[in-house]
Order: C-alpha cells, then sequence, then structure tokens
C-alpha cells in the first residue's frame, strides 16, 4: 500500500523547467513535483503520492487525515517511526515561533 499524505507547501521553486517545491509533513521536509498544481502557494496544503502534489487541501482537512492515519497507525506502517512522528507532530498544532523557518534537511527522507 502506498499512501497519499497531506503536507504543508513552505517553498516553491523552478528546477530545470519544472514546479518543485518543499513540503512539510509535520517536521519531515520532502521535494515534490507541483506541476499538477500550477497555481499551489506556499502556506497551502496538498496531498502528495509518490512524490507529486495532486490536489489542494483546507488545512483543517489536511489535519483530519493525518489524525486518522496516526489513529489507524497507517503512517507507522507504510513508512516506519520516521512517519510515525511527522503525523503526530502534524496532528496537534504547532506553538508559535516552531514552524519551519526555511533551514531544515531533507536527510533520511522516504519516496513511497
Amino acid at each position: 500500500m502506498c499512501l497519499a499524505v497531506p503536507g504543508k507547501v513552505v517553498e516553491i521553486r523552478d528546477e530545470d523547467g519544472t514546479r518543485m517545491g518543499m513540503v512539510d509533513f509535520g517536521g519531515v521536509l520532502k521535494d515534490v513535483c507541483l506541476e499538477y498544481l500550477p497555481d499551489l502557494r506556499v502556506g497551502e496544503y496538498t496531498i502528495v503520492h509518490v512524490g507529486f502534489a495532486l490536489q489542494r487541501l483546507d488545512e483543517e482537512s489536511a489535519m483530519q487525515s493525518l489524525e486518522l492515519f496516526r489513529k489507524l497507525g497507517a503512517l507507522e506502517e507504510e513508512f516506519g517511526d520516521q512517519w510515525g512522528l511527522a503525523a503526530r507532530q502534524a496532528g496537534e498544532r504547532r506553538p508559535p515561533g516552531t514552524e519551519w523557518s526555511g533551514a531544515g534537511t531533507t536527510n533520511g527522507e522516504v519516496t513511497g
């Protein structure tokens, strides 16, 4: 099984003529192709499947989906502890000042 996971767009850039972005999955940052959603903006949520943003999603729906995945254990089963931690973090509102700051790493990212 491979899940389509909601995440928040934190950066958009052009990479060799392809619209790419950095998406935050509750602290796990991943490069994502944004070509299918040309009007998606920084700060919006999207559903990502195998590295492609497929659909815009409102924040409430994104949080509900991540909470459901967490309750079902689906992210842990699919991606291991790193994704389970991301789901738990994303399912809770972050305190002010702890949002993604533009710095970070994609080391250890998982593709699915």
